[in-house]
């Protein structure tokens, strides 16, 4: 008896094993593709999600989360999804990386979002990715230019989702060959103007958020699956078209913020189906088909807001805009559209007669540039025999303008220390007038900015809640895509109408900068909007930076430390930066921005996004225009900039929180300008000692006269705020000639965010 119960036990136990033997070969990747994975952690420079995998990392026991997921078969990895929170580019090359990814040949799941990756698609890479690939997703990232035509290789792929990057256009007219494709979303991209081919199996389509500029393409009416189709915020023009109303399983149409014209086709009555139809923000005109107001449609959503519909003496008239207005913007739209191709022969005679005209007209061109350059010589030269010494005023006048430095005391020049290849290039564009292209460069991965409606407004903000209120009249909220943004209310005064806006708001819309908490758009609220907020009200929306300010770094010991030298360089530079945008970024310059390290945020990479800067707008009701409070000039104003500048910069140095014009900072800047004359250890002990052993000397002692310069009681020596910023390369430069002896900046941010 115990001999048969042994008999059966073994045999039990060789079962189970023959059971498990290949959940347990599953569970082990490959040596090759693990390290294939150690190399894509390292190409995505260790992104806090990837921050614990090490060579012992048992890839295919990770248990799966929503920022990252792997999954194994058979040795080999066929799902790697990865989620960052990155909203800045990554430096250098992202070529490797997607050839790394072309090593993992059994993939079917590639999802790599939020990570900062760069750079454009290899077409050699696309062929080379996994035959298997069924889902592709680059979203939110920083690739750019044209989407390839290889992507239709991957006849496998059922999503694909590219957006918000930089994409500009597709290499072919024709994705048709992608024909297992049921979800495309290429939204938040700079694609346009024409919609390529596409197969006709989708059930969701998204290109919103792009520069279409053509009529709805007619192939959408052999789409028969087609459950959601979003085209908003483009400049889709024409009518729109009746078979849209016509597909059969169709359920969310978004054409809202286009050109679109003509009346809402009495047709959109006969689709039952459809759930959600918005149409706001167009140029249509005529009657609201009926239906809309039946009881039928109750349980469906409509928007037809900001058009130009007769709806006279209905509660939704006040939402629309005057028939005039639509007619207007409808002719414009339709004489800039595409030109339709012309027959082929015509085509060629035209192709042929412009060949022709282009070489009569290089040659005539070059002529011309002949006798022009003839005739400068030759006024040049009568010009240098009659004063020869007119030949070198441009050269001296170039060399003044180099030379200029602003000097608050005889122990404050650091602009005498700026090697000669920094005095050429600030030569060079002082003579020329122009700004550095950094002060000009736009903010990257951000939504196209925008008019919201006050009924978008009041979802994200929960209907203005008390509980979404971060300090007066500024709420923060959350937009329908998921985006985090604040909202400040400003309350104008009553002569202040919306119509009288239009212009004003233009300036908004270009107040987007890397190193500005940027504006995503605005709504005007007119005085019959039923809001608690109503009555010539403006609401700014503008991007949530979450990590917290400079102040919060500065006076929190665990942050601190992360501040090494050569980050707080970095803020520096980033706060003059986004200085300068605004005083020669915008036309006109806005000054008076009430600088202070409260209103300096860092982002999770401590790239600085300036707040609570001022906003050109008509002032709020019961209060002066800054202008009537403090009538200083526009060179004032900039002067106070860079005095409150030099008070932020004070403060990074030091570490220690200090008021514009207090006597603590009156006491500290002292101390420093008696540490400039004094042993180089006097100076570097006045340095916040969380930066000891982390910068060079001369980058301290710079850095320390420029701040001093900047808090000039006399206004006029001063530095302009070119100066701040190429002085401020200047340190930088310094500081990357020498090799710091501690700190680990990755690690530090881990603990932070941890």
């Amino acid at each position: 008896m115990q001999k048969s119960l042994q008999i059966h036990v073994f045999s039990f136990t060789f079962l189970l094993l023959l059971l498990l033997l290949p959940l347990l070969t599953d569970s082990q990747l490959t040596s090759s593709e693990s390290q294939t994975l150690l190399e894509i952690q390292k190409q995505l420079q260790y992104p806090q999600v990837l921050q614990s995998w090490n060579d012992t990392t048992n890839f295919c026991h990770i248990r799966p989360s929503s920022s990252l997921t792997i999954i194994c078969f058979n040795g080999h990895v066929t799902e790697l999804t990865v989620t960052g929170n990155r909203t800045s580019k990554l430096s250098g090359s992202f070529h490797k990386l997607f050839t790394l990814l072309t090593q993992l040949s059994s993939l079917n799941t590639l999802s790599l979002t939020s990570l900062g990756i760069s750079g454009s698609l290899s077409p050699k890479i696309i062929t080379k990715l996994s035959p298997s690939l069924v889902s592709l997703n680059l979203s939110s990232n920083f690739i750019s230019g044209k989407i390839p035509e290889e992507i239709v290789s991957l006849k496998n792929l059922k999503s694909l989702v590219l957006t918000d990057n930089m994409f500009w256009g597709f290499v072919s007219d024709d994705l048709r060959g992608l024909s297992n494709l049921q979800e495309l979303d290429l939204g938040g991209n700079k694609l346009g103007p024409k919609v390529p081919s596409l197969p006709s199996n989708l059930i969701t389509v998204s290109l919103k958020n792009n520069s279409f500029r053509s009529r709805i393409p007619e192939h959408i009416k052999k789409w028969n699956k087609l459950q959601s189709l979003d085209l908003s915020s483009n400049e889709f023009t024409g009518s729109i078209p009746e078979f849209l109303f016509s597909l059969p399983s169709l359920q969310i149409l978004s054409l809202d913020q286009n050109l679109l014209s003509g009346s809402l086709p009495n047709s959109s009555c006969s689709s039952s189906k459809i759930i959600t139809l918005d149409v706001s923000h167009n140029l249509l005109t005529g009657k609201l088909p009926s239906c809309y107001t039946s009881k039928s449609f109750r349980n469906q959503t409509v928007l037809f807001s900001f058009n130009c519909l007769s709806l006279v003496g209905t509660p939704n008239a006040k939402y629309q805009r005057p028939l005039s207005f639509c007619q207007n913007q409808a002719s414009k739209a339709i004489a800039v559209e595409p030109v339709h191709k012309v027959k082929e022969k015509d085509s060629a005679r035209i192709k042929l007669g412009l060949v022709i005209l282009i070489i009569i007209g290089v040659i005539i061109l070059a002529a011309i540039l002949v006798l022009l350059v003839l005739i400068v010589l030759k006024r040049r030269r009568s010009r240098s025999e009659d004063d020869p010494f007119e030949v070198n005023n441009n050269n001296n006048n170039e060399r003044h303008a180099s030379d200029k430095v602003s000097v608050c005391s005889t122990t404050t020049a650091s602009s005498k220390s700026l090697p000669d290849s920094t005095k050429t290039i600030n030569r060079i564009l002082l003579s020329v007038g122009r700004v550095p292209q950094t002060m000009r460069s736009a903010v990257i991965g951000l939504p196209p900015y925008r008019v919201f409606s006050l009924e978008e407004l009041e979802e994200a903000t929960n209907d203005f809640d008390a509980a979404s209120l971060f300090c007066e009249q500024l709420y923060k909220g959350c937009l329908r895509e998921g985006i985090p943004v604040t909202v400040r209310c400003i309350k104008l005064k009553q002569k202040s109408l919306p119509q009288s806006l239009t212009q004003q708001m233009e300036v908004l819309s270009k107040l987007r900068h890397m190193h500005l908490v940027s504006v995503l758009g605005h709504c005007i609220a007119s005085n019959q909007d039923h809001n608690q907020h109503a009555g010539n009200t403006i609401f700014i929306v503008q991007e949530y930076i979450s990590s917290g300010s400079l102040r919060d770094f500065l006076t929190n010991s665990r942050k601190k430390e992360v501040l090494k030298w050569p980050q707080r360089m970095a803020i520096a530079i980033g706060v003059a930066r986004g200085i300068q945008f605004l005083h020669m970024g915008v036309a006109p310059g806005i000054f008076g921005n009430n600088l202070k390290i409260e209103n300096i945020m860092l982002d999770e990479t401590l790239t600085v996004k300036i707040s609570g800067y001022t906003i050109p707008l008509p002032t709020k009701v019961g209060e002066e225009s800054p202008q009537a409070k403090h009538p200083w000039s526009n060179e004032d104003r900039e002067k106070e900039d860079v005095y409150q500048f030099g008070v932020i910069l004070l403060q990074i140095i030091t570490g220690k929180v200090v008021d514009a014009g207090s006597s603590e900072m009156g006491s500290l800047k002292l101390q420093l300008e008696n540490g400039l004359r004094d042993e180089p250890s006097e100076l570097s002990s006045l340095a916040d000692p969380s930066v000891n052993g982390s910068y060079a000397y001369e980058s301290l002692r710079t850095t320390v006269e420029f701040a001093i310069n900047c808090l000039c009681e006399d206004q006029s020596k001063r530095p302009s705020i070119e100066d701040v910023v190429w002085n401020l390369q200047y340190t930088i430069q310094v500081q990357q000639g020498w090799r710091p002896s501690s700190g680990n900046h990755e690690s530090s941010m881990k603990a932070i965010y941890e």
